[in-house]
């Protein structure tokens, strides 16, 4: 079984990472695909990309950018587990 974060695991694990984020100031988070373990969002990565945070985001905005993001790594992580596009 596989999910998608909206974090750079590991940092941000848990609900609402996109303003935990926020709330620590960080200059980039993004979103990482990983296997599922029994831990929360500790699994193995799969696939990560980043996104920066700018100076006049809100908790809105930035988890609109990442949801961009996850929409587009989803697929790609996927094909990457099944050997296509090599």
């Amino acid at each position: 079984m596989i999910n998608i974060h909206p974090s750079l695991l590991p940092a941000f694990p848990g609900l609402e990472a996109w303003k935990q984020a926020l709330d620590a100031g960080v200059s980039e988070t993004g979103c990482t695909v990983h296997f599922v373990d029994e831990g929360m969002d500790t699994g193995p990565m799969i696939l990560q990309e980043s996104v920066p945070v700018l100076a006049d985001d809100t908790a809105e905005s930035l988890h609109a950018r990442i949801q961009v993001l996850e929409r587009q790594l989803y697929p790609a992580a996927i094909r990457k587990l099944i050997g296509a596009g090599n």
